[in-house]
């Protein structure tokens, strides 16, 4: 793999990403805002993969008119996986961009980081990944097919997520219902692995939060989903596929606190 193709990609993306943003700016005077959502989950699982037991899952994002970024990580605090990064931290953004009153396109990243993830067992410190998402929303139901590209691991994910949300006018709340299912296929799952380790699966999730307005700018998050990782294998060279053990099916329970200010 020739090792200045992330850099490459990173700087093209992030000209590109700065150059939406500032036409946008162009156009409107947008608003700032930061958002600090402390969270414990009962089970961290990414993709369909059990990553570790329970964890600590901060978020610092950052909001500017169309534009995100943020801080994300992910601190196991019982049952870490052998050669799983503790803790991992990754920033990410996104841009986005107004097709219709119903439509809108999201140009966004996410470099991942692992400050002890075990090379030796093949694992990396870091990977990046581009992404592309069109958002579909009617009467309250959105759409979002997605796509991702792991410059990294050399791989495609292609996933479809669904949001609805239920006013629950005498309590005050809502229920937000999430659903999501995935396939990805990665060519470099293993680093400096010869012959190359390739990675695949599919993965479904089902979940539903209900948030309860503490103050004006804040409340707390309480959620329960249940996610699923299926037809999940491992294959170097030639040899034998094998099945990813870190892959099944978990009931996740989380419970957070948003800030904005």
């Amino acid at each position: 793999m020739n090792s200045t193709l992330p850099v490459r990609l990173a700087l093209a993306f992030a000209i590109a990403f700065a150059g939406c943003a500032g036409l946008r700016g162009q156009t409107a005077a947008p608003s700032a805002t930061w958002t600090l959502t402390p969270m414990v989950v009962s089970q961290y699982m990414f993709r369909g993969l059990r990553l570790s037991g329970p964890a600590f899952q901060p978020t610092l994002e950052y909001g500017y008119g169309d534009v995100t970024a943020g801080l994300w990580a992910s601190v196991p605090l019982d049952d870490a996986v052998p050669g799983v990064s503790d803790p991992e931290i990754d920033l990410y953004g996104s841009h986005t961009t107004a097709i219709n009153a119903a439509t809108t396109i999201v140009v966004g990243a996410t470099w991942y980081t692992f400050p002890e993830a075990d090379r030796s067992a093949g694992a990396y410190k870091m990977t990046f990944e581009p992404s592309l998402a069109l958002n579909y929303t009617i009467d309250g139901f959105r759409l979002t097919p997605k796509v991702y590209y792991d410059v990294t691991l050399e791989g495609i994910t292609a996933e479809l997520g669904a949001f609805y949300a239920l006013p629950l006018q005498r309590l005050g709340t809502e229920l937000d219902f999430t659903g999501v299912v995935g396939t990805y296929k990665w060519k470099e799952a293993a680093e400096n692995a010869t012959p190359a380790v390739k990675n695949w699966g599919d993965y479904w999730s089902l979940g539903v939060t209900m948030p309860f307005q503490v103050a004006a700018s804040s409340r707390v998050l309480l959620g329960v989903a249940y996610m699923k990782g299926t037809n999940n294998h491992l294959k170097q060279g030639s040899a034998l596929r094998t099945e990813n053990r870190a892959a099944g099916g978990r009931g996740v329970v989380s419970i957070g606190y948003s800030v904005t200010f």
